[in-house]
């Protein structure tokens, strides 16, 4: 297998794809997860399929790098899971394993893997094939710019315009903004947004979420300017889907 080991060229946010790696052999986990990280994603690893199915049951990740034979459940049948249930279906997958026959291959791609990798592989091909299979599946995930009417955002230079303007963000803001304008119309309660923007691992209260939206409100809309945020009573946060539409 090519190794390769280089620093990150894009520092992962908690916006970035996640990529959930299920692997035994833990020094190939681990080179796929440092790798992965040095594109700009996070990766999170698991050793066995009970565990994945876990995970996978809790938090679907932007896409999953599976191992075909894995203790407690094989890849093949968590493949065959994942697209029997509806949260899943469409989640990306890309599926490891030692076994080359074409036999093998097709058996792999029929229980429902997008694309298929035999051990050992190149890991910059793998990377490539990270990156292609988010771009068809979540384009919203891994481009540059995000806009709607008026307003773009620029994840490159951490930029946000509306119209003429700039927007002056801090930190914070900016990764709300960005993480609503991936799905625009999609209601998040505030502890989807408190996993989703600041991390599961922070304990925070919910009320703070308010005050970000708050912030982030004010920034947006000056005048007579639409405000762009949406909020659901009793239930969270959206970005206007109609917003910019005639």
């Amino acid at each position: 297998m090519n190794e390769e080991r280089r620093e990150p060229a894009r520092a992962a946010t908690s916006t970035s794809p996640r990529i959930l790696v299920v692997e035994d052999e833990s020094d190939l986990a681990l080179l796929l997860a440092y790798n992965l990280e040095a594109e700009g994603y996070v990766a999170e690893c698991v050793e066995r399929g009970d565990e994945a199915e876990l995970r996978l049951v809790e938090s679907p990740p932007d896409l999953l790098i599976l191992d075909w034979m894995l203790p407690g459940v094989s890849g093949l049948e968590i493949c065959r899971r994942l697209r029997a249930r509806e949260g899943t279906r469409t989640l990306p997958v890309i599926m490891l394993t030692a076994r080359g026959e074409e036999g093998e291959r097709v058996r792999g791609l029929s229980v429902g893997a997008d694309d298929y990798v035999v051990k050992p592989f190149s890991v910059p091909e793998l990377m490539a094939r990270v990156r292609a299979l988010l771009r068809r599946s979540r384009p919203e995930r891994i481009a540059d710019k995000l806009s709607a009417g008026d307003l773009d955002l620029d994840r490159e230079t951490r930029r946000v315009r509306r119209g003429l303007r700039d927007v002056h963000l801090g930190p914070t803001e900016f990764r709300l903004l960005e993480y609503l304008l991936e799905k625009p119309g999609r209601v998040f309660s505030r502890s989807q947004l408190l996993d989703g923007v600041w991390g599961l691992s922070v304990e925070i209260d919910e009320r703070t979420v308010d005050v970000h939206v708050g912030r982030l409100r004010k920034a947006l809309s000056r005048g007579r300017e639409r405000d762009p945020i949406r909020t659901v009573r009793g239930t969270g946060y959206s970005f206007d889907e109609t917003f910019g539409k005639a």
